[in-house]
């Protein structure tokens, strides 16, 4: 062991006492002094709060979701969450898929009287902005904006794909720089979310005007949509490097509140490995559709600093076909309700899910804030492997010697389910809904449907039996509408309507479904969305099999921030989140 000198002791010793000497302790606090101030030294600033985040993408400017054509909003994977980050509208929806106020004093209802119907079926909605609602840049925001907006979205000349609202609209007008009411022609069920993120998002008059006024070809490519960006939401944009990142910093008069985390930096990675990859390597967040829940699981795994939430974002349904079906039995209710009990959707969830999702007994599922309402109206159908079988015997089919159903002419029982290769869940699902009905003796042809028959309108349509495919399970007019009977895909329509992938067509749906896009009191379109449901559980003209969900990414000391759903992005509360 090494021994220290005594002169080295004394020299140490030395040292000590200077230091104290040169730097007595700070008390705890000081006296003021006579100008009634402290004497105290100043606070060290505290350190601020980043986070590095990421999107599956590599956008090239904010532009590109405002020229997304209507109902591909998204389409840019993350980009919508990223331009809500620093974006606002009058209005914009909670987790819960409830329409909340953001820049707006109030959203319009009919029980607070800025929502307006009168006996003709017209209406009119009034904002009313407020007073602290300001532009990035310092500039209040007016109905002077908004105007401009409406103006520049409904110019052919610019390129952005025409909102289907704004055939609803008969004028625009302002009554003063706070006010601004808009007047329908006919009953429109989301007319309060005309100025926000699903409708017409504010732009800057005094930043866009003259590159409207003078070049309107430039317009969606000018720098403002990217590196000189201005928006009014949590976040500003600091710097945009194209396919790399953007950095953005906290705005502090966001309307509701200086957001808790000071910077937020958002990497470009369009290729989801390579995501992967830089998650574990130090990014802390996903934002937009940004992996699988295979990929997210496997990462998850991998990840101890962090792991990944859920929200339901749409379901995986089994379309039938009703317009003559092979075999002609799939038409037969008693022979889909023994279809669905044969299927167990639980197991199906879990596998496919990995336990995150829910079993879809009808359309609306249990986060939306509807759901306690029209839950009672659902039909279910539970697994039941025995039941299904006896009742396929009831229908006159019997076993043959390899177990197969046939009918009393030897015929034997077949069906086949179509479906893509758009995503992994696909053939997944499909795969094992066909080993379920195996089991009680269907026999069941898989037909994948390669790319480049994907987009063959007339092709889809013409399914013999049964169609899976996932889609979104919104409560907005596009996606009830599609049930609709005016939705469905036919030669004389030249199979260019789509929406209705069973062709199913009944009045007493097509009126639950009318009743709903045309109700404007909250109570009475509940009502009609309770029949709805309760039509398509009965009948079973669409069976639905699970809740599909998107995982988020999110590191251990992030606080606050929700998976995003199918009515809003995880920015929605981007002032709230926070780290530990």
């Amino acid at each position: 062991m090494m021994r220290i000198r005594p002169i080295a002791i004394c020299v140490l010793s030395l040292l000590v006492l200077l230091a104290g000497c040169a730097a007595p302790a700070t008390p705890r606090s000081e006296p003021a002094n006579s100008a009634g101030g402290s004497s105290a030294a100043p606070t060290a600033a505290p350190t601020p709060k980043r986070i590095l985040a990421t999107i599956r993408s590599a956008p090239a400017s904010m532009a590109q979701q405002k020229t997304n054509p209507p109902g591909l909003v998204g389409s840019v994977p993350g980009l919508d969450a990223l331009e809500e980050l620093v974006s606002a509208g009058l209005t914009h929806s909670n987790s819960d898929g409830v329409l909340i106020p953001q820049l707006a004093e109030a959203v319009p209802t009919v029980d607070n009287g800025l929502w307006k119907l009168f006996p003709d079926g017209r209406m009119e909605t009034t904002w009313k902005i407020r007073p602290d609602a300001r532009w990035q840049d310092g500039t209040p925001l007016t109905t002077k904006d908004l105007l401009f907006t409406t103006t520049a979205e409904q110019d052919k000349d610019i390129g952005i794909p025409r909102n289907p609202a704004y055939d609803q609209i008969d004028r625009i007008e302002a009554a003063d720089a706070s006010t601004i009411t808009v007047s329908w022609k006919r009953p429109y069920i989301e007319a309060d979310q005309f100025f926000s993120y699903a409708g017409a998002l504010p732009m800057p008059e005094h930043l866009l005007n003259k590159t409207f006024t003078d070049d309107k070809a430039t317009f969606t490519g000018a720098p403002y949509w990217s590196t000189e960006f201005v928006g009014t939401g949590p976040y500003r944009i600091r710097e945009w490097t194209p396919d790399s990142r953007a950095v953005l910093q906290a705005f502090d008069q966001y309307v509701l509140g200086r957001p808790k985390i000071d910077e937020i930096e958002v990497k470009f990675i369009p290729d989801p490995n390579t995501l992967m990859a830089n998650v574990l390597a130090g990014v802390e967040l996903t934002i937009g559709r940004a992996l699988s829940l295979d990929q997210a699981v496997q990462l998850r795994d991998q990840w101890r600093e962090g792991t990944f939430t859920t929200r339901p974002t749409g379901w995986v349904p089994l379309n039938v076909q009703f317009i003559n079906p092979n075999p002609s039995v799939v038409t037969d209710l008693r022979f889909r309700r023994a279809m669905l009990q044969a299927i167990d959707r639980q197991q199906l969830m879990n596998s496919l899910m990995a336990g995150q999702g829910a079993i879809a007994h009808s359309y609306v599922s249990p986060d939306k804030a509807e759901y306690q309402a029209i839950q009672s109206r659902e039909v279910r159908y539970e697994y039941d492997p025995r039941a299904a079988a006896q009742a396929l015997e009831g229908l006159g089919y019997t076993k043959g010697p390899d177990g197969q159903l046939v009918d009393a002419s030897g015929q034997k029982l077949s069906v086949e389910i179509y479906t893509t290769i758009q995503n992994d869940i696909h053939p997944k699902a499909t795969a094992a809904v066909a080993d379920y009905w195996k089991a009680v003796g269907v026999g069941v042809e898989q037909n994948i449907i390669p790319v480049q028959r994907a987009q063959d309108r007339e092709y889809r349509a013409l399914f013999p039996a049964f169609e899976l495919v996932q889609t979104g399970s919104s409560l907005s007019a596009r996606d009830v509408r599609r049930f609709h009977s005016s939705s469905t895909p036919l030669p004389e329509n030249r199979f260019q309507v789509t929406g209705n992938n069973s062709r199913y067509r009944n009045p007493e749906l097509d009126g639950a479904i009318d009743r709903y896009l045309t109700s404007i009191p909250r109570s009475d379109r509940t009502q009609a969305l309770g029949d709805m449901v309760h039509h398509q559980t009965e009948n079973l003209s669409v069976m639905g099999l699970i809740y599909f969900v998107s995982p988020t990414m999110v590191a251990n000391r992030i606080k606050n921030v929700v998976a995003r759903g199918d009515a809003f992005t995880e920015a929605w509360n981007a002032q709230d989140w926070d780290v530990q």
